[in-house]
């Protein structure tokens, strides 16, 4: 009997309270990168929790802390009163922010808006080495800059498939926020193709991924990275009241991301391909005025003349469903499949016109209407050192003028030596209205003559400088 009641207690002990011991198994994902790999808990324990330490230790050394410097000027209304806001002398100013370095020669990707005004850029290594940094080139359209430190044998972050990301799908945040180090958060895709407002130009991209990954001041131009440790994403803004983390962080997809690193790399310019269409997103009493059964796609609200979408057939009212197979239920998603391309690019587009559903076959132009490269060197939008673009309809009927063209970009030049920033928009140039940049070019002979100049400031005051007798 007693032999009995030890064998019953045994057996209870060992079937029933002992629990199973931790087990991990390989994720059955079946995306393939080389070496990359992904763990899971067992699903029989710990209910699916996800270890994420493979992810951190790949990624930290691979995210580097940027520095910028910078000339500024103190803000002092008092003195602004008495004596204007041109009489100060140009004081320092720093800043930081992240990087990510994607290859092992020293390429580094961070965002436009952490070294747009940067007079130097310096980069410090999770291993304490600081080099300076060279910027290879700057989108706006992306808010995605490159630059490139001289090293080698460095760690560095393997692109991955923002595409293939799921709602709910862990995810990890890398980066610097308050120039804390090294600093990695988790947390898990809360949407795709959001679209902000943030980014600059007529042809700016903005098909942002949402996370709930704790970013903080800091962490812009980070890594954002899935269980495996390929890179998912470039971290760019955060949703709060008060600039720190409130619960929603916002990162640049990778799709996004490799198509601007390529092109600065190889031509120091993007690319930029478009339809040639004016669009918005559909809205309900679209759908039924156009017979749609269902809330898909994007409205066309215009075509551009001589455009690729006209000479496509496409027209006015049409409704884009796919991009080159692809689907698109939003602006931010039909810019991000466009944004992959460059003009002279063959692609699809299919879309509906009065219930019907067509197909055509369309060959992506630049802006300029062409499908040639277009290099920096090449850029005829750049005047005195500034970055000009026309301005576009909503602009003009805004300040109630019908020309004009606006600075988004001041570089070393003779527009930044007489105080002119991003944002000034010039109507006049030596006594001619001018409604492109290749007017400012022309009507300065070729930047050889500039005697006046008038338009309108950022803060919506007018000016005009006159220089000379």
């Amino acid at each position: 009997m007693a032999l009995l009641g030890a064998s019953i207690a045994l057996f209870a002990y060992t079937k029933i309270l002992v629990k199973p011991s931790l087990s991990i198994s390989k994720d059955s994902s079946k995306v393939e990168v080389q070496d990359a790999r992904a763990y899971l808990t067992s699903l029989q324990t710990q209910e699916g929790q996800i270890d994420l330490t493979y992810a951190a230790e790949l990624t930290v050394h691979a995210v580097v802390h940027v520095h910028i410097k910078m000339e500024g000027t103190p803000d002092n209304p008092i003195l602004d009163w008495f004596y204007g806001d041109r009489n100060y002398k140009p004081r320092e100013v720093q800043g930081y922010g992240s990087g990510v370095i994607i290859s092992n020669d020293g390429y580094i990707v961070t965002n436009n808006h952490v070294v747009e005004n940067a007079e130097s850029v310096d980069v410090t290594l999770n291993d304490k080495r600081t080099f300076t940094a060279k910027v290879v080139g700057r989108d706006p359209g992306s808010d995605i800059a490159l630059l490139k430190i001289k090293a080698d044998n460095l760690p560095y972050i393997k692109f991955g498939d923002s595409e293939q990301l799921r709602l709910g799908e862990w995810v990890l945040a890398v980066g610097n926020p308050f120039n804390l180090t090294s600093t990695v958060t988790a947390g898990i895709v809360s949407a795709k193709g959001r679209t902000l407002g943030l980014n600059e130009g007529t042809y700016k991209i903005e098909s942002f991924i949402q996370t709930d990954a704790a970013l903080n001041m800091g962490n812009s131009g980070g890594a954002l990275v899935n269980t495996k440790g390929l890179l998912i994403g470039i971290t760019s803004a955060i949703m709060s009241p008060n600039g720190a983390y409130a619960g929603n962080s916002f990162a640049i997809p990778v799709t996004i991301v490799k198509k601007v690193v390529d092109d600065l790399k190889e031509y120091g310019e993007v690319q930029r391909a478009i339809i040639g269409v004016n669009i918005q997103d559909l809205q309900s009493e679209d759908a039924t005025k156009h017979g749609l059964n269902n809330l898909r796609g994007v409205l066309v609200t215009g075509i551009n003349p001589d455009g690729s979408a006209q000479e496509a057939g496409m027209k006015k009212n049409d409704v884009i469903v796919k991009f080159d197979g692809q689907p698109v239920n939003t602006m931010s998603e039909l810019q991000e499949q466009v944004g992959k391309h460059r003009p002279g690019d063959k692609v699809s587009v299919t879309y509906i016109r009065n219930g019907n559903e067509s197909t055509v076959p369309i060959t992506l132009k630049n802006v300029a209407g062409n499908t040639k490269v277009v290099t920096a060197a090449m850029e005829g939008d750049i005047v005195f050192g500034a970055r000009l673009e026309a301005l576009r309809s909503e602009e003009k009927n805004s300040m109630d003028v019908d020309y004009g063209v606006k600075v988004i970009e001041v570089n070393e030049g003779k527009f930044k030596d007489i105080g002119m920033t991003r944002g000034y928009i010039i109507l006049s140039v030596n006594g001619k209205k001018v409604k492109t940049p290749a007017d400012v070019r022309e009507f300065t002979n070729n930047e050889k003559s500039l005697k006046l100049i008038g338009g309108i400031q950022p803060d919506g005051t007018i000016f005009n400088y006159q220089f000379g007798k």
